[in-house]
């Protein structure tokens, strides 16, 4: 059975810290290695994205299609709150 590669962090202390404060893992290791890349904090690196509008004015229907989309799961009987806060988390 081959090996799985896993993808290396460039700034381990910097994706753990991420994780405890309840980062996803696709998100801590995202903002950890843009970090490392552009030799930046983890707070400018999260800051650089554009503006989204606020998942709070989207539909429920909408909120399902992005879940659908993060290949998240179990989000079809959820309320409008439990999906803004599973999307935010992810």
């Amino acid at each position: 059975m081959p090996d799985k590669k896993t993808p290396s962090l460039k700034k381990p202390e910097m994706y753990e810290d991420l994780r405890k404060e309840g980062a996803s893992k696709e998100k801590a290791a995202r903002i950890s290695n843009a970090a490392a890349q552009k030799g930046r904090s983890k707070s400018s690196v999260g800051a650089k994205g554009g503006e989204a509008g606020s998942y709070d004015d989207w539909t429920v229907a909408d909120l399902r299609r992005r879940a659908k989309e993060l290949g998240l799961s179990s989000y079809s009987d959820q309320k409008k709150a439990e999906l803004v806060k599973r999307l935010r988390q992810h």
